[in-house]
């Protein structure tokens, strides 16, 4: 029945026609897919940074909370690469300008986003390594 349907289909738009749609759907599947996957990155590195932060909290440490910002922070830059992938596949199948226009758009934000959000992270790396150092100086030289 399935191939039956191809077939006629294929009759009545023709071959071209039908490889395009095919295509098409093919590439929607796979962008949805690459989305989902980052949806999963982040929902991820929210339940990590959430366990880092309760047990941040349960440990009375004083308010610093850069490695719970850094456990987040990382699962975001990875999940934002995930969906500027999912954009550029999206470029490849829209066939208007205005829409790959918006792509663009949307692919731009998320790539200053990740730039930035990357910046950040080192920073905060930076920081929270000469902490660690400064820290095991001191209890050093006790």
């Amino acid at each position: 029945m399935f191939w039956q349907e191809i077939l006629r289909i294929n009759k009545e738009q023709g071959a071209f026609e039908f490889t395009e749609q095919a295509v098409y759907a093919g590439v929607q599947w796979v962008k949805l897919g690459v989305e989902a996957v980052g949806a999963l990155v982040i929902t991820i590195g929210v339940v990590l940074a959430i366990i880092r932060f309760v047990a941040h909290y349960r440990a009375e440490q004083p308010s610093n909370f850069n490695s719970v910002r850094l456990t987040l922070g990382k699962y975001l830059a990875l999940a934002l690469e995930f969906q500027v992938g999912a954009d550029i596949l999206s470029t490849a199948i829209s066939p208007t300008w205005e829409q790959i226009g918006k792509l663009g758009a949307i692919a731009a934000i998320r790539t200053v986003l990740n730039y930035f959000l990357t910046k950040e992270l080192e920073i905060e790396r930076k920081r929270q390594q000469a902490l660690e150092q400064k820290n095991s100086a001191n209890s050093e030289s006790s």
